[in-house]
């Protein structure tokens, strides 16, 4: 996944039709886990647009979008939030979640 710092992701969000966004601080296991099913999905799943933030150099956007913890993983349509996941439960549960992405 490519980190983007905060200007980039709102360029992004500003191009891009959809974006899907994982959040996550480096201290945090479960990010880390997150982290490795996402990559897998990025895998199957290549032209999905998937990004990552680390929530600690972004703290206004996490405000503005409500993040309350992390992981999370942000859906993006036409620049408007339209869907928040913290439970990363399984490689499947997020094939379903991203493959409309794609």
């Amino acid at each position: 996944m490519q980190e983007l710092t905060s200007t980039e992701l709102i360029q992004y969000l500003q191009e891009k039709e959809s974006v899907a966004l994982f959040v996550y601080t480096p201290m945090c296991g479960t990010c880390k886990l997150a982290a490795r099913m996402l990559g897998i999905m990025q895998e199957a799943l290549p032209t999905v647009p998937l990004y990552q933030i680390n929530i600690n150099t972004a703290p206004a956007l996490a405000e503005q979008w409500q993040v309350t913890s992390v992981p999370a993983l942000l859906i993006f349509q036409r620049n408007e939030l339209v869907a928040r996941h913290y439970a990363i439960q399984s490689v499947g549960f997020l094939y379903d979640v991203l493959k409309p992405l794609a």
